[in-house]
């Protein structure tokens, strides 16, 4: 059987006084500011004086964030620390779907083979002539389809 990581960090940041208000904020966080904001903006530390420290992927997040504070802090509700400081750090990674099917490329049909030729024709250098045309061809095929190569 499994056990949940959040309960033992919780219990592990309890130790550390004003730091132990993170783990109710980082499980807040997503649904207080929305998805946008939390793609480029996340909780990173609790001060010792309670302000809650949050990275943001730019300075322009972290300007226009900081301008939101009352509204964020009123959204976390009891979660909520005395002040939030908006600063550009490291992100986590973003969630996978561990369960999701992996994309393939979609074949490219002949027509679009042959106007991939045609376009990377004027290349002199052979091997680039390939991979160019190579790649017009798969992008070709992906915008038929309406389906993202990646």
């Amino acid at each position: 059987m499994m056990k949940r990581v959040g309960d033992s960090v919780a219990r592990e940041l309890g130790r550390f006084g004003a730091a132990s208000g993170a783990a109710a904020v980082v499980d807040a966080w997503p649904a207080a500011v929305g998805a946008e904001i939390a793609r480029n903006a996340w909780p990173a530390r609790v001060m010792r004086d309670g302000t809650l420290v949050v990275h943001t992927s730019s300075s322009t997040w972290a300007f226009e964030l900081g301008h939101l504070e009352g509204r964020i802090r009123e959204s976390l509700g009891r979660a909520a620390p005395r002040k939030l400081r908006f600063v550009v750090g490291p992100l986590p990674e973003p969630a996978t779907d561990e369960d999701a099917t992996p994309r393939t490329a979609v074949e490219p049909s002949r027509d679009d083979v042959a106007t991939a030729a045609a376009l990377a024709s004027p290349i002199a250098d052979e091997d680039l002539r390939k991979i160019v045309a190579k790649a017009a061809a798969l992008s070709l095929a992906s915008a038929a389809s309406d389906r993202s190569l990646w």
